[in-house]
């Protein structure tokens, strides 16, 4: 009798268990596939942001600078160097194609006005009034007015070449991350409300530094890391270059220093002053 009751009691909490671990199962299916679709619609959503249109320049020197930003800035990494788009992720189930931003097939810009520029560079906003998920707008917000002009000039002067269409396919993790707000599109680390600032003269000064920072603080944040060992220019400005440390290290592949090689040697002294300085 003792044995029976005792194998009777064993098998219920058994039972019970398997009952719990199958609504667990059940309930973070649940959840998962609820964040999913909320991510989804976080996607699809509409971001309403206020653009204030730059208009477009005739300054003959315009697409110099134009040219010069494309290439420093990353432009050239995502959309190729003719603007014809290429592959930009491959990999952990994320793939992700920039679009054809030249007036050729495939091109998405023919029909852009002076204010879609400004809202997909700016704010990272297609003309739709989406999120470009992968627009880093979070460091272009703080462009001037002439240099926003000039890199728009440039770009509308590309010789129309044909390219493939945007494509973007994530998987379910990375729409469940979205989902919970772990992964925040451009749009939603950008204070909309912000002016653009004044330009600022190009100068090795810690001023001017501070308007080019963003081209490293969308990612590391206000922390650049450790300065320490970069103690001259010469040495802060051959890592920019060259992508390895004053060691002779490589520091990886996720920094872009195919873009970062470009950038001159005033923007390279100004960036230096102004994480030197803090300023």
């Amino acid at each position: 009798m003792i044995a029976v009751g005792y194998h009777g009691r064993v098998k219920k909490a058994l039972i019970a268990a398997a009952i719990a671990v199958t609504v667990a199962a059940i309930l973070a299916a649940v959840g998962i596939a609820g964040a999913a679709w909320m991510g989804e619609r976080r996607l699809a959503r509409t971001v309403e942001v206020r653009v204030v249109p730059v208009a477009y320049t005739r300054d003959p020197a315009a697409p110099k600078l134009g040219k010069h930003l494309f290439e420093s800035r990353g432009c050239a990494l995502c959309h190729g160097a003719d603007g014809r788009g290429i592959a930009v992720v491959n990999a952990d189930g994320i793939e992700v194609r920039a679009p054809n931003i030249t007036r050729g097939a495939g091109g998405v810009v023919a029909d852009y006005n002076e204010g879609d520029w400004v809202r997909s560079i700016r704010h990272g906003v297609s003309p739709a009034g989406h999120a470009l998920m992968f627009m880093p707008s979070d460091a272009y917000n703080r462009i001037p007015d002439r240099e926003l002009a000039a890199l728009v000039a440039y770009v509308r002067s590309l010789p129309p070449v044909a390219g493939e269409a945007a494509t973007i396919a994530l998987p379910l993790a990375f729409k469940v991350k979205y989902g919970l707000g772990i992964i925040r599109d451009a749009s939603e680390k950008i204070d909309h409300r912000k002016p653009p600032p004044l330009a600022i003269a190009p100068a090795a000064s810690a001023e001017f530094g501070a308007s080019l920072a963003p081209l490293c603080t969308a990612c590391h944040g206000e922390s650049v890391g450790p300065m320490e060992r970069y103690d001259t220019l010469d040495k802060f400005a051959a890592m920019m270059r060259t992508g390895r440390r004053p060691d002779g290290s490589e520091i990886g592949s996720a920094m872009p220093f195919l873009a970062l090689r470009n950038l001159d040697d005033v923007e390279l002294a100004a960036l230096y002053a102004h994480f030197r300085t803090g300023r």
